[in-house]
């Protein structure tokens, strides 16, 4: 018994705190009412559900599969990461031999969850095609994909489409809370902002981040939020684009050299949080459209392999050139 209790401290946070039934989803409420339909109904259709990392898609089909099989779940429901197993093979040996029999429970149907979907290679997606077209009396096909455009059309035909959009800063606070009540944490108004910012919609990185906060003791600050996530106060870097476009290219290059000595933020971490400031800056159309072509020019050289450091101080240059005009 102790033994297991040892263990159960020591679960990811990202697990222990994911939702174990639909009514414990937070967000996405138009998505969860009609899985909760379809569940009341013990009839669903094939679904694609698409949408940016950590927003639900997987939590929503694991929760419905509970609540569909029950203690049978084991029996009726097949999970398969397509980023892993993304080739024609695992279509006709694994998921073939999973749907062609039929389920073990009072529902009429097998479940098939294929994580990662658009990591799917086009011969394996027709081959999906045609066993989704074979086994449908008997087996219902989820497949979540981050970008729901590399999905061939003939599947997107066949399935039921939901679009998960990124969680809000009043949904993200709010599994913030919930973990802070359980665990018995402090956490203070402005750690739980810092952890929406760095989160930007995402429930994992959130759940991730507040984890790591919370290595050091029960009472989590903004700073450790930031330094366990390495990302710069939002106001640091507002303030090295605002005096780089004020002409002052010396001052936002020594605060350049400072963020990333006190942080160790990668060049691309960098860039991320100045595009999030320029695009809230009060100034013109024109000089935001120009800035953010740059920066997702350099992000681009970056990305090749060009120096970051030269790459952000080269973009801090051509701020102050605009500033200037």
């Amino acid at each position: 018994m102790m033994a297991e209790e040892e263990q159960a401290v020591f679960i990811p946070w990202v697990e222990k705190y994911r939702p174990k039934t639909l009514a414990e989803v937070t967000g996405q409420a138009a998505i969860v009412t009609r899985l909760k339909a379809y569940v009341a109904q013990r009839s669903l259709p094939h679904m694609l559900l698409s949408g940016r990392p950590g927003c639900g898609k997987t939590t929503c089909v694991l929760a419905m599969a509970r609540e569909l099989y029950g203690d049978a779940i084991s029996d009726c429901f097949l999970e398969l990461n397509a980023s892993d197993e993304r080739g024609i093979d695992t279509v006709r040996g694994r998921i073939k031999d999973f749907a062609r029999t039929l389920p073990i429970s009072s529902v009429t149907f097998k479940l098939i969850l294929l994580d990662e979907a658009d990591s799917l290679t086009d011969d394996a997606q027709q081959a999906l095609r045609r066993t989704m077209e074979k086994y449908s009396s008997n087996t219902r096909f989820c497949l979540n994909a981050n970008y729901s455009s590399r999905i061939i059309e003939p599947i997107q035909s066949r399935c039921a489409i939901f679009r998960f959009t990124p969680l809000d800063d009043a949904e993200v606070e709010c599994i913030v809370r919930n973990i802070e009540s359980t665990e018995g944490l402090q956490v203070s108004p402005e750690a739980v902002k810092a952890i929406a910012y760095i989160a930007e919609g995402d429930a994992r990185k959130a759940i991730n981040v507040l984890q790591g906060a919370a290595s050091t003791g029960h009472k989590i600050g903004e700073d450790e939020v930031l330094s366990v996530s390495s990302r710069a106060r939002p106001a640091e870097i507002a303030l090295m684009v605002n005096l780089a476009l004020d002409g002052k290219f010396g001052e936002a290059r020594k605060l350049l050299d400072s963020l990333i000595v006190k942080y160790g933020m990668s060049g691309e971490d960098v860039m991320g949080q100045i595009y999030r400031e320029v695009t809230g800056l009060g100034i013109p159309d024109s000089c935001k459209i120009r800035l953010i072509d740059r920066i997702g020019e350099y992000e681009f050289r970056m990305v090749e392999g060009a120096d970051p450091r030269m790459q952000l101080e080269a973009l801090l240059a051509h701020m102050a050139v605009v500033g200037k005009k």
